[in-house]
Order: C-alpha cells, then sequence, then structure tokens
C-alpha cells in the first residue's frame, strides 16, 4: 500500500467534532494527535472535545429525537441500507484506515469492515420489523394494547480494538428503533467512527442524528452527558472497571444501560476433539485481532491425553507467523495496541513462567519500532497463574492440563467472567451437557468464532449486560407501553 494512498485517505477524514449536522472545532480549538502502533508516527491531529463540546453533541441529538422518532421505519431503513451499500462500495479505504490506526493486519481489516457493514445492513432490515400485540385480558373486561417507543437519545461509548464493528452495532440498531446518538469513539482509534459518520451523512442521514466528539479526557466529558436527564440510554463496550463506575452514573437517572465488559473465555479442547479443527479452532480464537478482543480465547483447557500433541501442532503454526505492520504483504499478527499492552503481555507470561509453565515458542516483546509482542505458546500453565484470572489481551496462548469432565467445566467456569466458551468434542451428548454447564452467554462448539450481526451478542456475570445484534439487539433501544382500552362488545 503506497503512502500516497494513505496520505489521499487519511485527507478525506474528518478532523472535527460532527455536532447537529456540522463538522466543527472543539472549544479553544485544542487538538489530539493519533498515532500508527505499528510504527509510533503520527497518523492525524484531530479534534479534543470538551465537556462543553459533548453536552453541545446531547443538545443536538435532544432537539432531533422527536422528529427522527416520527420518521417512517421504512425511511429510516432505506439510509442505513444506503450506508450499507456505501460501505460496500469503500470498504478497501475502511479496512486501510482501520489497520493504521489500530494496527490489525489488512486481510483482517477488510474482515471486519463486512463483519461490522453486516450490522448495518441487518437493523436496516430489522427497522421495519418493531412490533406489538393487541388481544383480550384474560377477565374478558377490556383490550390490551402493547406497543415499542424509542428509548430516546443514546450515549455509545466504543472501544479502540474493532473500531468499525463497534461503531456500527451500536449506531445501527439506535437508528433503526428510532433513537437519536451521541457517540465517543476511542481516543487511540476515532478516525474509523469519524469516517464512517462522514458516510451516514452522505447516506442522507438527517443533522442532529448522529453525532460524534474525540476526546483525551474521556471521564471529564463523558459524565456530564451520563449525568444529563435528557439522556435515557447508555451503551459502552469496554473493561469491566470502567463499565461498573459507568453503571454507577447511570444509576442516578435510571438509565437503560448496554454493557458489553471484559471476558476471560476458556477454550476446552476433549481427548475425543478431532485435533485438526480445534487447532483451527484455537489459532482463530486467539489470534485474530492480534489476541485483542473480549472473545479472545484465554486459557485453553485441555485434556492431559491430548495437551502435548496440541500444545506441538499449535507452536508449529505459530512459529510460522509472520509479525509486521499490517499494510505490509502477509503479515499475520500486528502490533499491539500501545506500550502498556506490550508491558501487560510480559507481565502476565512472566508470571505464568515463575511458577512453571513452558514457553513453546515467543514469550518476550519484540525490539523494533512500534509495539509488538512475539506471538506465543505456553504449556503446563499453573493453578494460581495470573495468566488465568486476567484477559492478556494480546497474542498468548496458554494451555492448562485436565483429567475429567468436571475438572474441566469447574476450571472454565473458574472465573467472574462469563462473555463466551468454547469447546471441541466429537461426542455429543458431551457437548450438550457443555452447552448446559458453561456459564457464558455465548459458545462456540467446534468453532472458533461465533460474532455473527444475527445473533445476540453479550455475556453473563462481569461480562456484562444486554445483548447485540440479532433480534435482541433493537429491543435494547426501545420502551414497551402497555395500554388498556374498554371491551369493545
Amino acid at each position: 500500500m503506497s503512502h500516497n494512498h494513505e496520505a489521499e485517505l487519511l485527507a478525506s477524514v474528518p478532523d472535527q467534532l460532527y455536532i447537529g449536522g456540522q463538522w466543527r472545532d472543539a472549544e479553544g480549538g485544542r487538538t489530539l494527535n493519533v498515532y500508527d502502533p505499528a510504527t509510533g508516527d503520527l497518523v492525524r491531529t484531530i479534534a479534543d472535545a470538551s465537556p462543553a463540546d459533548g453536552l453541545a453533541a446531547l443538545d443536538a441529538a435532544d432537539a432531533a429525537f422527536p422528529a427522527w422518532a416520527a420518521t417512517p421505519a421504512r425511511e429510516r431503513a432505506q439510509i442505513l441500507r444506503r450506508a450499507f451499500d456505501l460501505l460496500q462500495e469503500r470498504k478497501e479505504e475502511f479496512a486501510l484506515l482501520m489497520t493504521m490506526e489500530m494496527g490489525k493486519p489488512l486481510a483482517e481489516a477488510r474482515g471486519e469492515v463486512a463483519y461490522g457493514g453486516e450490522f448495518v445492513r441487518w437493523f436496516s432490515e430489522e427497522a421495519t420489523r418493531v412490533q406489538g400485540r393487541y388481544g383480550p385480558n384474560p377477565e374478558g373486561t377490556g383490550r390490551m394494547v402493547v406497543s415499542q417507543h424509542p428509548v430516546g437519545p443514546c450515549f455509545l461509548i466504543t472501544p479502540w480494538n474493532f473500531p468499525l464493528a463497534m461503531a456500527t452495532r451500536k449506531i445501527a440498531p439506535a437508528l433503526a428503533a428510532g433513537c437519536t446518538v451521541v457517540i465517543k469513539p476511542a481516543e487511540l482509534t476515532p478516525l474509523t467512527t469519524l469516517y464512517f459518520v462522514k458516510l451516514l451523512e452522505e447516506a442522507g442521514l438527517p443533522g442532529g442524528v448522529v453525532n460524534v466528539f474525540t476526546t483525551s479526557t474521556s471521564g471529564k466529558v463523558s459524565e456530564p452527558i451520563i449525568r444529563d436527564p435528557r439522556l435515557r440510554k447508555l451503551s459502552f463496550t469496554g473493561s469491566t472497571p470502567v463499565g461498573q463506575r459507568l453503571l454507577e452514573q447511570a444509576a442516578q437517572g435510571v438509565l437503560r444501560t448496554s454493557m458489553e465488559l471484559g471476558g476471560n473465555a476458556p477454550f476446552v479442547v476433549f481427548d475425543d476433539a478431532d485435533l485438526d479443527k480445534a487447532v483451527e479452532g484455537a489459532i482463530a480464537a486467539k489470534f485474530r485481532n492480534i489476541g485483542q478482543a473480549c472473545t479472545a480465547a484465554n486459557r485453553f483447557i485441555v485434556h492431559r491425553d491430548v495437551a502435548e500433541e496440541f500444545a506441538r501442532r499449535v507452536t508449529e503454526r505459530v512459529k510460522g507467523f509472520t509479525v509486521g505492520r499490517g499494510t505490509e504483504e502477509g503479515v499475520t499478527i500486528g502490533p499491539l495496541i500501545n506500550e502498556g499492552a506490550v508491558e501487560k503481555a510480559a507481565a502476565l507470561v512472566g508470571d505464568a513462567v515463575q511458577r512453571g509453565a513452558t514457553v513453546h515458542t515467543g514469550g518476550s516483546a519484540i525490539e523494533r519500532p512500534g509495539t509488538f509482542y512475539a506471538p506465543t505458546v505456553l504449556a503446563d500453565v499453573r493453578p494460581g497463574s495470573e495468566i488465568l484470572r486476567e484477559e492478556i489481551f494480546g497474542p498468548v496462548l496458554a494451555i492448562v492440563p485436565f483429567d475429567t469432565e468436571d475438572e474441566a467445566v469447574r476450571i472454565a467456569n473458574d472465573t467472574e467472567y462469563g462473555l463466551v466458551s468454547y469447546v471441541y468434542t466429537e461426542n455429543l451428548a458431551r457437548g450438550q451437557r457443555m452447552i448446559e454447564r458453561l456459564e457464558t452467554g455465548m459458545m462456540g462448539l467446534n468453532i472458533g468464532v461465533v460474532s455473527n450481526a444475527a445473533a445476540p451478542f453479550g455475556g453473563w456475570k462481569m461480562s456484562g449486560l444486554g445483548r447485540e445484534g440479532g433480534a435482541e439487539g433493537i429491543h435494547e433501544y426501545l420502551q414497551t407501553k402497555y395500554t388498556l382500552t374498554p371491551n369493545p362488545f
């Protein structure tokens, strides 16, 4: 990919806030810098919003809400469909932009454009399917009308690891339901959201329906919005500690909340598993997005009889990875998002090794420009290792042996998180038992990637509240009204 092409693309990406249908500078002309994690180079300088800018965005969303809520569902659907079509036309630009600001290999960035686009298409179709019901009450004394209504202005906070999909899977259902939006992308990867909002403008979205601000002082700008009585919904994807803090703030206004928080996904391989499939699944579940996904497998719980062979096969595959800038040909592993992520990976691997784990490959940061950590396989990870408790968010595959099904279930469920689990077994009954016994909101049975726009994405326990995608996704942005009318007979 030529530097000229990258420069042309960056020139077309907005560097301002989008409030009330206008691109504008931040208060006082404040700016923040966005860097390429693969090189450390400056990618773009953009507006850095103040609390006043944040409240201006909420003003605009609140003002636009009545007209947007009253817009026929078919019109809302058509705007979303136009946005989907434009996204397909510009998929290469979006993929390159994500690689530049986040670091993922270009092939994976293209996959994210396809995945992120599916939320726009799916909710364009769901917009016209918001339904209620009508019928007699049990006593026969009246008729019950149950109707669905948009919840109101929404504040959406997205993380850095999937810059497009995290935005589309919140914006699309909100718009489909008739809600207006203020969105705050992550400071580390804001450009993709700015570019997508520009695309929504082009698709014919009225001013004020979606407003976006970027800021380096997230907490300061977000809290006044969350505490404002005009806001009716908060949706956040990110870490559990930040989610807990936001829930406390949201309690004051009794906001509807969706929280997609941390994960600590178990990947269980039984002795009857098809090891070829299990290795394929493991590579996908662990190393997609450089391991920086809340759905990434964190603990590989492998039956003792096959643990050595499984470790050998995954190590062989991992040794074949190519590390580098995501735009380079053949690169399969890009950089971690920043220096802090590299330090965290190093600390967790160091702790596991100190407690007796064996490094089969990798196990250290890579000395080169950018923030790279070597793809790593650890075997015989001991109970009590921090890597079994903490989400590593990096390219480290940690293997724990087990002997019995009950032991596997106990290890898998021994975490405060419950986002997703993966199970490999050829035994149908055992697979069904795992569906019943594993405490996660999602599960991959003999498959290593579960995300789909048509499926309800979300977790149990400390992994969150609510669902994104599927028929359930739009209901997060709707509220129910029951009306009783007198018996007409």
